[in-house]
C-alpha cells in the first residue's frame, strides 16, 4: 500500500506507467473495444469508467508537450469530427490534470485500432458510452 497513489492504480498498471518512456502511447478504451485481441500489454479495470480511470492514470502520467495532438480520440463511424460527450469529459480531465489546454484530435475507427495495436499498454475500462477510446502520448516530468 502506498500513500498518495490512487487505488485504481494497482501494481500492474503502475509498473506499466513507470516503464513507459517519453513518446510511448497508452490506449485508454471502453468496454466495447477489442482490447484482448489488440493489446501487446493489457490492464483491465473492472467497474471503473473512463473518467475515473483517466483521473487515476493522469495523476501520475505526464502528457506530451512535444507532440500535437498528444491525445487522440476514436471518432464516430460516419461522423468522425463530432465531439461526443465522452470525448468532452476526457478532454476536461486531461486539461485539468495538465493545468493547460491539451490539443486533441479525432481518428477514424480502424486507424484507431491500428494505432492501439502499437500502444505500449491498453487499459480497458468498463465505460459504456460508445467511442470512449483514446490514445495518450506520455511526456516528460
Amino acid at each position: 500500500m502506498l500513500k498518495g497513489i490512487d487505488p485504481v492504480l494497482d501494481a500492474d498498471l503502475l509498473g506499466h506507467l513507470a516503464a513507459m518512456g517519453h513518446g510511448d502511447v497508452l490506449a485508454l478504451v471502453d468496454r466495447n473495444f477489442p482490447a484482448a485481441s489488440n493489446a501487446r500489454r493489457l490492464v483491465t479495470l473492472p467497474g471503473v469508467d473512463l473518467v475515473r480511470a483517466a483521473r487515476a492514470v493522469l495523476s501520475v502520467l505526464p502528457v506530451d508537450t512535444f507532440v500535437e495532438p498528444a491525445v487522440l480520440r476514436m471518432g464516430a463511424v460516419g461522423d468522425v469530427q463530432t465531439v461526443q460527450p465522452v470525448h468532452a469529459d476526457l478532454q476536461d480531465v486531461v486539461d485539468e490534470a495538465e493545468g493547460r489546454a491539451v490539443p486533441s484530435a479525432a481518428v477514424e475507427r480502424f486507424e484507431f485500432y491500428r494505432r492501439a495495436r502499437e500502444a505500449y499498454v491498453v487499459v480497458a475500462t468498463t465505460e459504456d458510452r460508445p467511442y470512449g477510446c483514446f490514445l495518450i502520448t506520455k511526456g516528460v516530468v
